[in-house]
């Protein structure tokens, strides 16, 4: 996950709005964060391999694990 995508997804998820809490005190939000780049990243990975391949699945692993 680049961090563009990383601000994106803190926005979405309105973690700005907790910004002044304690970590242990924004459990969910955190968790909430977590899980929702978990997402984002399966669906950009499914992309990857949706799309037509002339090479080995190989090639299809390279190329999610060249992501950033």
């Amino acid at each position: 996950m680049t961090k563009e995508e990383y601000i994106k997804l803190f926005y979405k998820e309105q973690l700005n709005l907790v910004a002044f809490k304690r970590l242990m005190d924004c459990d969910e939000e955190v968790l909430r964060l977590v899980n929702s780049a978990i997402e984002s990243e399966r669906e950009a990975c499914a992309k990857i391999a949706e799309e037509p391949w002339q090479g080995s699945p190989k090639a299809i692993a390279a190329e999610i694990r060249a992501r950033k």
